[in-house]
């Protein structure tokens, strides 16, 4: 199982001392959001080069610690322009030097899905879907121009919020260079509570060819409908499936533990490695 974590889930640090306590848990891996994560490196925009990333990339790989994928969750449906534009330059920008960490992944989720909602009332959803796939196309010609995959997160709540609409976004941006990073706790609703496996073996069927990224946390629901994360193994994610279809379909796949404080870290670090096991 190749378990790794959010690096900032372990508070902002000075980059040597995050790499070492990354390793000290046991994890091989990070998805590293760097603004929340670095406290000795400015990586505000314009701020990157090779060499930034060199050094960071370098202080994690002496405690065997791969940067599996750049964390770098901007609004790609922002309805103010240059606010927009501002996202995606950023977002660009961590492209051009994901190679230079030492990984070829930017993650990204994609915005309310009632972002439109007051301005265009009447078809607001697919105004929100137009300027998401003109932002991904965007972001994703720039992936193609270094060899990096832009991985987008669909959420339930978001303008990506079904499989239906992964589906949608690959037939009209078909781009080896755009990927679905998967958290099976953002995509459920409800109503697939009571049915999880049909819901996460049609996910697995119809998207797993795109799949570059897991993250692995644990939700309920609260009366009124919002979910709240949990620790993996404590919540109603029925963990058996998803860990059947991932070692069916994606044996080898970097899962990202998220939705945990650093408290409780090793106990859903262990619950999942002893899930892992099991199947």
């Amino acid at each position: 199982m190749k378990l790794g974590i959010l690096a900032h889930i372990f508070g902002k640090q000075p980059c040597a001392d995050l790499a070492k306590t990354v390793a000290e848990h046991g994890f091989t891996s990070v998805q590293l959001a760097l603004a929340k994560a670095l406290s000795d490196i400015d990586s505000s925009s314009g701020k990157l080069s090779p060499g930034l990333a060199n050094e960071v990339g370098e202080q994690f790989s002496r405690q065997g610690v791969k940067i599996a994928v750049l964390g770098c969750y901007i609004n790609p449906v922002n309805p103010d322009a240059e606010e927009r534009r501002i996202e995606l330059n950023r977002f660009k920008e961590h492209i051009r030097y994901a190679r230079d960490f030492g990984c070829s992944m930017v993650a990204t989720e994609t915005g309310s899905w009632a972002t439109y909602k007051q301005t265009h009332p009447e078809d607001f959803e697919e105004k929100g879907w137009q300027v998401l796939r003109e932002s991904v196309e965007e972001l994703v010609e720039e992936g193609e121009k270094w060899g990096v995959n832009v991985a987008i997160e669909p959420v339930a709540v978001h303008t990506l919020h079904t499989t239906e609409h992964m589906q949608r976004l690959f037939q009209e941006v078909p781009s080896s260079n755009l990927g679905m990073l998967f958290d099976p706790c953002n995509l459920l609703k409800v109503h697939h509570i009571d049915d999880q496996e049909t819901f996460l073996r049609q996910v697995f069927d119809t998207l797993y060819p795109h799949m570059i990224m897991i993250h692995a946390k644990d939700l309920v629901f609260n009366e009124d409908g919002s979910k709240q994360d949990m620790v993996a193994g404590e919540g109603l994610l029925n963990y058996p499936i998803f860990i059947e279809l991932l070692k069916k379909y994606k044996p080898h796949i970097q899962i990202s533990l998220e939705g945990v404080t650093k408290d409780r870290v090793m106990d859903s670090a262990n619950f999942l490695r002893r899930e892992w096991d099991k199947r």
